[in-house]
């Protein structure tokens, strides 16, 4: 009965023993596969095999003696080993490579270990990890990553380690089950704040509208910030709809919803363009060219260019059910959004989309902030500036102009849970630092009208006609 369970155990082992001896002057290589196990390179098939590179610095403290080079490639599934409580990555190809020399505990390596673990191209959603098992971690041991870096590449990930042990590499689902939980807690928390301070914005500027009628740039001005406000008020409600909505909805309900949400964020996206081109105008045209019915003409792009995105994409039937899953294929939450088989919508349309706003937006911060110190350089700005308020404005017209959604470009593939953290967190106060910039940058109007942005402009305006 022995025979055959331990034949089954042994099946998922494969070992190489080689002799090494002090006299050696170069590194020594061996590759690997999970298939062949391991062998020297001219016996393993180029371009498939993993690579494991020793230094010549393990064996100079051998004085005269030849030791044996132990390297042992498991497949841990067949063998049901090195399994950790809780273990949320994978062990790439079920793979893992231990190396011995001789008797000897080998640590703290000046020119480290090598591993090259070969792979094709990984599933999306994964971060790439070079581990070992350490038995002192639990009452079985688990991975750690201590001593060992990981150098990701195409078509391999090489694991450079200052010690010999077990090694693998696992792969990091990016989003696990409770760090999703996680985010959607403070996503749906954010978006209700973010609701609130969207209330606050959109009635503060209606107030200062109401109380000075006659200043068309700054009636102009919060009429903008009323629709950005608004823009961000229905992208939060939106998202809490679909969050609440989209499990167990119909397949036409679903489509909708996915649509609305898609419209909402184009909505915000353009809006932020907008803020940023009249930005351009105040400090740059300084308003030299007046436009009949400019409000109206930004409210017909900013609501009707993204109905027209969204009129076209649902047109090819982009819009269903989403599903958010781990590299295992456990559903963690299910969305209604552009459909798996229509990504390319989704990088066009919001990707790609966002990144020429961004890149436009970015240069007008650059030239509204210049254009800002020379103001303040040549004393066009009087009163009360202190280091601290600047900063918050500063970083107020950052959030206006749509910056924190750069943050999505670091959010695929390798990313990990504190950028999505981050990502969340920012964006779900974009409408409080919003509301804090307007505040810190209008309310002074009601009091002194050099501290206000109108005053600036104005003055500015007059500076340049009587040099001209």
């Amino acid at each position: 009965l022995a025979g055959p369970a331990l034949r089954n155990r042994l099946a998922g082992l494969k070992v190489l023993l080689l002799n090494v001896s002090r006299a050696v002057t170069r590194d020594v290589l061996i590759t690997f596969s999970p298939t062949e196990g391991p062998r020297m390179p001219n016996m393993t098939e180029k371009g498939k095999a993993g690579k494991i590179q020793l230094p010549r610095e393990m064996f100079q403290s051998l004085s005269s003696r030849t030791v044996r080079v132990v390297v042992t490639v498991l497949n841990i599934q067949q063998l049901h080993m090195f399994k950790e409580v809780n273990q949320t990555g994978r062990v790439l190809d079920n793979t893992v490579v231990g190396i011995t020399v001789g008797e000897m505990s080998i640590s703290g390596l000046r020119d480290p270990v090598q591993l090259t673990f070969a792979h094709g191209q990984l599933p999306p959603g994964v971060t790439r990890q070079c581990v070992f098992w350490d038995l002192s971690k639990g009452t079985a041991g688990g991975w750690s990553i201590s001593g060992c870096v990981t150098q990701p590449g195409d078509k391999g990930t090489v694991c450079s380690c200052d010690h010999l042990t077990f090694f693998t590499l696992l792969l990091n689902p990016v989003l696990d089950r409770s760090t999703a939980q996680a985010l959607m807690a403070v996503a749906t928390a954010g978006c209700g704040v973010a609701m609130a301070f969207s209330i606050f914005t959109i009635a503060f500027c209606i107030l200062l509208r109401c109380r000075f009628r006659l200043e068309e740039t700054l009636r102009i001005n919060l009429g903008l910030h009323v629709n950005l406000g608004g823009s961000l008020l229905f992208l939060n409600l939106a998202f809490l709809l679909n969050s609440g909505l989209s499990n167990g909805t119909q397949p036409w309900t679903c489509k909708v919803l996915g649509g609305l949400t898609h419209y909402c964020l184009l909505c915000c996206f353009t809006w932020t363009a907008l803020e940023g081109f009249h930005f351009y105008l105040l400090f740059v045209k300084v308003l030299g060219t007046y436009i009949h019915h400019y409000l109206a003409k930004l409210c017909l792009v900013g609501w009707g260019f993204p109905a027209l995105i969204v009129v076209v994409a649902g047109a090819t039937g982009s819009y269903g059910e989403y599903r958010i899953q781990t590299v295992d294929h456990q559903l963690i939450a299910r969305l209604c959004w552009i459909t798996s088989k229509h990504l390319l919508v989704h990088y066009i349309t919001n990707c790609g989309y966002f990144g020429l706003i961004f890149l436009f937006n970015m240069a007008v911060f650059g030239v509204v902030t210049q254009k800002s110190c020379c103001l303040q350089a040549t004393g066009a700005v009087q009163g009360d500036r202190k280091a601290w308020k600047v900063a918050l404005v500063a970083a107020g017209l950052f959030c206006l102009l749509g910056a924190t959604w750069a943050l999505m470009f670091l959010t695929y593939g390798t990313s990990s849970a504190p950028v999505l953290y981050i990502f969340t967190i920012l964006n779900s106060l974009q409408g409080i630092f919003i509301f804090i910039w307007l505040v810190v940058l209008y309310y002074p109007k009601t009091k002194e009208t050099t501290g206000s942005l109108s005053h600036i402009i104005r003055h500015d305006k007059t500076a340049t006609v009587s040099q001209d």
